[in-house]
């Protein structure tokens, strides 16, 4: 059954998905909230305009589409989605589509969804370059409605060697969910590349132009990925203005639109360990509080210091950087997991690594050797892989090595440190919670259990 393609809203992602749809040979009917844009839109869109017709009002957006309707929301994540969903699904007939493609919390996605067959969240990641050649996308809603439109998105997905990156990965907020997991891997793995940055500009006193060469020579191997091909870039390019490299002249004051901060709460939640994931939305919130730091430097001076040439060497510097990026993949795939549990979304973790092998932002060649290792052992950690737990084993001693001098030297290495620690207690069989749990006995009753025998004890403090 064919359907026939709508999109309202505009903005950058909306304008590069409807060109993308149109490239592809799709008619499109599209639809922007102040109507002069959408019609400025199509005018401007040279020799796709005769795929693309601009309407004015949701209501024409509709009326112009025959049915079976596939309409795409690119409206800004909250209100305005509510109200867009209220306006346009009342108008559909049983067969149509509605498709939230925004960056949407999935509690919300899984409430819209509630009332309605005809709903999809869909994620989309690959941000403007992404959207208009071939993005990653993550569905949820119901199994009928995906079916409908999954041709359509199939054909304006990036490709893995032949392979579509999207797949319905459940109902109601699954989708909406992954992308919001693929959100809080990329917050750590960009932290974990800027304490690595910080180290070699900070702490050896490298030029960008240096780093970004160190950068491109690791893009060749292991960490062969997105994120570390665009460091190099960003590292090697020069202010157009002054001349100087362009990382001196912007701000240390990184902005965030939430998923990272959702995947640390939705990770408080279900119980899930994301400690490098919290650190990085930590690292975020505190490079934002420029005047504080600013009086820090001020009152206590600069932290930190040189370091002496040979302190660490680039093999070590990479070697932990692999360690560190597997453990933020861990981290994510283990609250998929937890998440999937709970909600009864059946996901393949499988499926999910090979939606992101291409197009989205944490893409990496590391990916396809996690879709393997999950298709060989779905319920298997990930750090337990044996191509992953052998890369762990040689990353441990360097990593140690480089939050040590991290720490010694003044240097931040949030993430890289909670990387390590999470590590570290994975691999720890006796942990030393028992003192916890000793505490919360002894001031609440709390109880605990025996190494000895079963059942729930108390302490002796408790006899008195």
């Amino acid at each position: 059954m064919t359907v026939s393609l709508g999109l309202s809203g505009l903005g950058t992602m909306g304008a590069a998905l409807a060109l993308n749809l149109a490239d592809k040979g799709f008619d499109l009917v599209v639809q922007n909230r102040t109507a002069e844009t959408a019609h400025r839109f199509v005018a401007e869109a040279g020799a796709l305009a005769p795929r693309l017709r601009a309407v004015d009002t949701p209501a024409d957006l509709v009326a112009a589409l025959a049915p079976p309707r596939a309409i795409l929301l690119m409206v800004p994540a909250g209100e305005a989605v509510d109200d867009a969903i209220a306006t346009i699904l009342p108008l559909l007939g049983p067969d149509d589509v509605l498709i939230d493609g925004g960056n949407a919390n999935f509690r919300d996605t899984k409430r819209r969804a509630a009332g309605t067959a005809q709903l999809i969240g869909l994620g989309v990641s690959g941000g403007e370059e992404g959207a208009r050649h071939g993005p990653s996308m993550m569905g949820g809603g119901e199994a009928m409605a995906w079916e409908r439109v999954a041709p359509v998105l199939g054909a304006i997905a990036a490709r893995y060697e032949g392979t579509p990156c999207a797949a319905r990965f459940g109902p109601g907020g699954a989708g909406h969910f992954v992308k919001t997991v693929h959100n809080g891997i990329e917050y750590a793995d960009m932290a974990l590349i800027a304490e690595i940055y910080g180290i070699l500009r900070d702490g050896f006193g490298w030029e960008p132009a240096r780093i970004g060469d160190l950068f491109a020579r690791w893009n060749t191997g292991p960490l062969k990925s997105y994120l570390v091909e665009i460091t190099a870039a960003v590292a090697g390019a020069a202010d157009t203005e002054t001349g100087r490299p362009i990382l001196d002249v912007i701000l240390d004051r990184a902005g965030q639109k939430g998923t990272g901060r959702w995947t640390a709460i939705e990770a408080q939640t279900l119980g899930v360990a994301v400690p490098a994931i919290e650190a990085a939305v930590a690292s975020r919130n505190v490079s934002a509080e420029l005047d504080l730091r600013r009086q820090g430097e001020a009152r206590f001076g600069p932290a930190p210091v040189h370091l002496p040439h040979d302190a660490l060497s680039e093999d070590e510097l990479e070697a932990a950087l692999i360690g560190a990026k597997i453990m933020a993949y861990v981290e994510g795939f283990a609250l998929l997991r937890a998440a999937s549990a709970a909600e009864g979304w059946g996901m393949p973790l499988g499926q999910v690594a090979r939606v992101w092998r291409a197009g989205c932002i944490i893409r990496s060649d590391m990916l396809n050797d996690m879709a393997a290792a999950f298709d060989e052992d779905a319920e298997r950690p990930l750090f337990l892989a044996p191509a992953f737990a052998e890369h762990l084993a040689g990353a441990v001693g360097p990593l140690r090595a480089l939050v040590a001098t991290g720490i010694r030297h003044g240097l931040s290495v949030p993430a890289l440190s909670a990387a390590l620690s999470h590590f570290e207690m994975l691999r720890t069989e006796r942990s030393t919670a028992n003192m916890l749990q000793g505490l919360r006995d002894y001031f609440g009753r709390h109880g605990f259990e025996r190494t000895d025998r079963a059942g729930a004890h108390h302490g002796p403090w408790a006899e008195g």
